[in-house]
C-alpha cells in the first residue's frame, strides 16, 4: 500500500491510497466461487452455474462489495499508518482503473494539535455576596406581591395600580393584529406593556375613555410595528388598589411552612436567597475561566465539528421550543458563534483532562447524577438506574471530568475576591 498526504489547508488533508490490483481481483474470485456454490438460478442445479454465468449475474455486485471494503479497511490503516486523527468522515473519489493498481483520494479534517498555555496565569473575580435583612425584606414583598389580591377604588389610576382596560390600536387608521383587546388588566409600574402606553394609564379614573400615542421601540420582534407610532384609543373600565396579604404565620402555611412559623419561613427565604447566589456565583466563575481560556489560547476548529455541534444546538432549541416541523427551526446560523465557542472548549478541557491526569470523581458523578433525577417523584430509582447503565455513564462522566477541569484552572488561576450586595449581583440592570 503506498500512501501519500499533503496539507490542503490548516487542518484539511488530502491522502492517497494506492494499491495493487491484484490481491482486490483474487478477493472477487473467491468471493465469486462462494456466491456460485449456493447461487440459485434457473436452468441450473445449486452449486452446478457455471463460473462464467455466476460472473455475469454477481460479478459486478460482488467487485462493488470487495472494492468498498477494501476501500474502508485501507483508509483505516492508512491514516493509523501516518499518524492522522481524522476530525469527521472523508470525502472519497475513486481514481480510473490502469489494470495494475486501485487508488482513491480521501479529504478530511484532522483534530488540531493543543498545547496548553498560561494556565496558572488566568484571572479569576469571585464575588462575595452579602445578603442584608433588607435584601430578606425585599424578597418578603416580592413574595406578598405574588399572593396580593386587587381591590376597586374610585379615584385617578397611580403606579402600582391596576388598571382594567378595553384598547384598540391603530397604524395609519387601520387596526393591527393583536392591537385590541377587552377588559385587559395593566399593572402600572410592571413593565408588562410599553413605557408609553403605561404613561397613557397613568391618571385615568373608571369610565374615562382616552387616545394616546405609543412608540414601538426599533428593535420590536414585529417588523411592521418596529420603530413606528400607533394610535391607540382605551376605555377604563375600573382602578383597582393593591391589597397584600399580612406578613404573619398564616402567610407562611401560603408556601407549604406548616412548622415555625413566619420565623421559620424568613429563615428559608434567606437560605434559598443564599443558595441561588451561591449558584450564579458559580456560573459566573465559570464563564470567567472559559472565556480566559479561550483567549490564552487561540484555536484552529474542525468544520465538521463545528457543523455537528450547530446541529446539535438546533436540535435543541427546537425540543424547549417545542417546534417540531423543520421549516419552523430556527436558522443554523444563528447557532454559529455559539457552537465554535463549544467546540474548542471541549478541546481545550479535554486537553486539560490528559494533561493532568485528571480522573472522573465517583462523588461529583453521583452528585451531578441526582441533580439531573432530582425532579422525578422516584429519583432514587432513577439515580441508581443511571448509575448501573454504562450508555449513560458514558455522556455524564465527561461532563463531571470538564468540571473538574475547570476547577482546576480555579484552584491553580490568580484568584481575588470581590465585595458585592445581592441585589447589584442577582439584578445588576435594576441596580
Amino acid at each position: 500500500m503506498d500512501v501519500t498526504v499533503e496539507s490542503t489547508g490548516t487542518l484539511e488533508r488530502r491522502m492517497r491510497v494506492e494499491l495493487p490490483l491484484e490481491p482486490i481481483e483474487q478477493q472477487v474470485d473467491s468471493r465469486l466461487k462462494s456466491v456460485g456454490r449456493t447461487a440459485k438460478i434457473k436452468g441450473f442445479r445449486p452449486g452446478k452455474v457455471p463460473p462464467k454465468v455466476v460472473k455475469q449475474r454477481y460479478g459486478k455486485q460482488v467487485r462493488e462489495e470487495v472494492l468498498s471494503e477494501v476501500l474502508q479497511k485501507s483508509y483505516t490503516e492508512a491514516v493509523t499508518q501516518q499518524n492522522l486523527n481524522p476530525a469527521g468522515g472523508p470525502k472519497i473519489e475513486t481514481e480510473a482503473e490502469n489494470g495494475k493498481t486501485f487508488a482513491f483520494t480521501a479529504t478530511f479534517e484532522v483534530m488540531p494539535d493543543v498545547e496548553l498555555k498560561n494556565l496558572e496565569k488566568i484571572k479569576i473575580e469571585t464575588p462575595e455576596v452579602s445578603i442584608d435583612d433588607s435584601d430578606v425584606d425585599d424578597m418578603l414583598m416580592n413574595l406578598r406581591k405574588q399572593k396580593a389580591s386587587w381591590e376597586e377604588v374610585d379615584r385617578k389610576s397611580a403606579d402600582g395600580d391596576r388598571v382594567v382596560v378595553d384598547f384598540v390600536g391603530k397604524l395609519d387608521g387601520e387596526v393591527f393584529p393583536g392591537g385590541e383587546a377587552k377588559d385587559y388588566p395593566v399593572e402600572l409600574g410592571a413593565g408588562q406593556m410599553l413605557p408609553d402606553f403605561e404613561k397613557g394609564l397613568k391618571g385615568v379614573k373608571a369610565g374615562d375613555e382616552k387616545t394616546f400615542k405609543v412608540k414601538f421601540p426599533k428593535d420590536y420582534h414585529a417588523d411592521d410595528l418596529a420603530g413606528k407610532s400607533v394610535d391607540f384609543t382605551i376605555n377604563a373600565h375600573r382602578v383597582e388598589a393593591q391589597v397584600l396579604p399580612e406578613l404573619n404565620d398564616e402567610f407562611a402555611e401560603s408556601f407549604n411552612v406548616t412548622e415555625g412559623g413566619l420565623q421559620q419561613f424568613t429563615q428559608d427565604v434567606r437560605e434559598n436567597m443564599e443558595r441561588e447566589a451561591e449558584q450564579k456565583v458559580k456560573s459566573e466563575v465559570r464563564e470567567q475561566v472559559m472565556e480566559a481560556l479561550l483567549k490564552g489560547n487561540p484555536l484552529d476548529i474542525p468544520h465538521a465539528l463545528k457543523h455537528q455541534e450547530m446541529h446539535s444546538m438546533q436540535k435543541d432549541a427546537m425540543q424547549r421550543m417545542g417546534i417540531e416541523e423543520p421549516e419552523q427551526a430556527p436558522s443554523l446560523a444563528s447557532f454559529e458563534e455559539g457552537a465554535e465557542k463549544r467546540v474548542a472548549l471541549g478541546l481545550l478541557l479535554r486537553q486539560l483532562i490528559v494533561d493532568k491526569e485528571i480522573k472522573v470523581d465517583e462523588g461529583m458523578l453521583r452528585e451531578r447524577v441526582e441533580e439531573m433525577c432530582a425532579s422525578y417523584e422516584n429519583a432514587e430509582d432513577m439515580v441508581n438506574m443511571y448509575l448501573s447503565n454504562p450508555q449513560v455513564m458514558q455522556q455524564i462522566e465527561p461532563m463531571v471530568a470538564e468540571q473538574q477541569a475547570i476547577e482546576w484552572i480555579i484552584a491553580n488561576g490568580k484568584n481575588k475576591t470581590k465585595k458585592v450586595k445581592f441585589k447589584e449581583f442577582m439584578n445588576p440592570q435594576a441596580s
